[in-house]
């Protein structure tokens, strides 16, 4: 084959076909391939096309508003943005170290969130794809037709999430953009009939959990040629690991290793990561490309999330966890796995370790306390980092001596796995759509790719310098009233 998927030297000669938006993920975004007339490709593009501005219009609002207002980026995971909010701005109010209480509420609100995400995303947005085939009718890749034909399996997705989302509402004092915390610490603590009533659940939780490692681990074991190959793309990984290198969604340094599982650089403290890290933006996107500085803009893509975690750290802390990554480290073989689609084993292998930590932390009677706040001497400038559902998070804020916030810098997971994301979806291109006839089935090969990543397509637009902007007024027939461009 000889083509280019990065550039065409003459895309006005080429047909163009989209698909507008990509389906079952969070927000809105699309790709774009350019085919020729014999249906070869010369060009795929994932483009995200919405346009959201927070890190721009939170300039000037008093600090303690912003772990409240970044969460509106999203309705999906807005704890991980309310986290990685009160982490910065709690060293921008001299809180070092929290009070015991205060850690593990907030632990517990995140390990919730994590929960729910990834129970939401594989029961509800890819199971379909998992268990009825990529090219299966359309009318049937839809969690209905899940609960049609596997009640049992969505069933367990269903409630998976009410309890995570009862673990943010009790940690949070809301399921979706709550308040518990704050800089400095939390707001509220646990009362026993709140921590009775989530004990009463959570074993329920940890079995359900393990139930759906062993049915992802049984779909790869059953067609390891696709599961292992569909739309891999081999590249550098990077991830928070706790103090003893193990898999900590909360805190931690920063580690990136190469594709072969080599080490970059360990032990980073996150309040430097602007020193090993770089954005790149690219005219078509309004997501940015992050890549390691010591490797390039070129060589420096990484990916992040479930797979990279998995593969990052040394272990894990909970037994039924730790015993799913060693069989996932012995199907790859010791290696790397780069297949995008084994982010949905790993992604299950992190809910049964969530649904593990918050067991362990609802045995812990420090989120029964009532010592919720801390402070010390006040700073200018914080760094927050924190792992999302879908991968590492920066959140980056200069704060004046008035209070309010001067700067804002937002890496978002799916802006960390930008370059993959494309590339997945090239490979996908070059070997299910070169020279064939376009179907609906084949273009949902392409959404297959993109789902594994499980993006967050409005927290990850982000923009510097020019980028085309265009408002419409439009009627209620659809008439365009007035158009303003930038």
């Amino acid at each position: 084959m000889n083509y280019n998927l990065e550039t065409a030297e003459h895309p006005e000669n080429l047909r163009r076909v989209a698909i507008d938006p990509v389906s079952r993920v969070e927000g809105h975004g699309k790709v774009t391939i350019l085919l020729d007339d014999h249906n070869k490709v010369h060009q795929v593009r994932l483009h995200i096309v919405e346009f959201r501005g927070f890190e721009k219009f939170i300039q000037g609002r008093p600090y303690w508003e912003i772990p409240v207002m970044v969460q509106r980026l999203c309705g999906i995971c807005p704890v991980s943005h309310h986290l990685a909010a009160s982490k910065a701005l709690d060293l921008v109010v001299g809180a070092t170290h929290l009070t015991p209480t205060a850690e593990k509420m907030r632990r517990l609100m995140h390990y919730g969130q994590m929960l729910q995400s990834h129970a939401l995303h594989f029961f509800h947005l890819c199971s379909p794809d998992l268990l009825f085939g990529f090219d299966s009718d359309l009318t049937k890749r839809n969690i209905v037709a899940v609960a049609a034909q596997y009640p049992e399996i969505a069933r367990q997705g269903v409630l998976l999430r009410k309890f995570g989302q009862e673990v943010i509402r009790l940690t949070a004092g809301k399921r979706i953009h709550g308040t518990g915390a704050i800089p400095g610490g939390v707001n509220k603590a646990l009362t026993i009939a709140e921590r009775d009533e989530l004990l009463k659940e959570v074993y329920h939780a940890i079995g359900w959990s393990r139930e759906a490692v062993k049915l992802i681990r049984q779909v790869h074991e059953q067609d390891p040629d696709l599961y292992d190959n569909f739309g891999t793309v081999r590249s550098s990984s990077l991830s928070l690991v706790g103090a003893d290198g193990g898999l900590d969604f909360y805190h931690g340094r920063l580690r990136a290793r190469d594709e072969n599982g080599e080490t970059i650089f360990d032990g980073v403290d996150y309040q430097n990561y602007d020193q090993y890290l770089g954005e790149e933006v690219r005219s078509w996107s309004y997501m940015k490309f992050p890549f390691i500085r010591s490797l390039g803009m070129t060589d420096g893509w990484y990916k992040v999330g479930p797979l990279a975690r998995v593969q990052n750290c040394d272990h894990i802390s909970t037994p039924f966890a730790e015993h799913a990554r060693r069989d996932f480290v012995d199907y790859a073989g010791g290696k790397p796995l780069h297949a995008p689609l084994a982010y949905h084993w790993t992604r299950m292998i992190e809910m049964l370790h969530a649904a593990e930590v918050i067991k362990e932390l609802l045995h812990d009677d420090d989120l029964l306390g009532d010592q919720l706040v801390v402070q010390g001497e006040r700073r200018r400038e914080g760094v927050g980092v924190i792992e999302a559902p879908r991968g590492t998070l920066f959140h980056h804020y200069q704060v004046g001596d008035d209070d309010l916030v001067t700067m804002c810098n937002l890496i978002v997971s799916t802006t960390n796995n930008n370059q993959a994301m494309n590339e997945a979806v090239r490979q996908v291109a070059r070997r299910y759509l070169h020279g064939r006839e376009v179907t609906e089935g084949l273009l949902n090969h392409i959404e297959v790719a993109i789902r594994a990543y499980d993006p967050c397509l409005s927290c990850a637009t982000h923009a510097l310098g020019k980028m085309p902007l265009t408002v419409e007024v439009v009627e209620a027939d659809g008439r365009v009233v007035s158009s303003l461009s930038k």
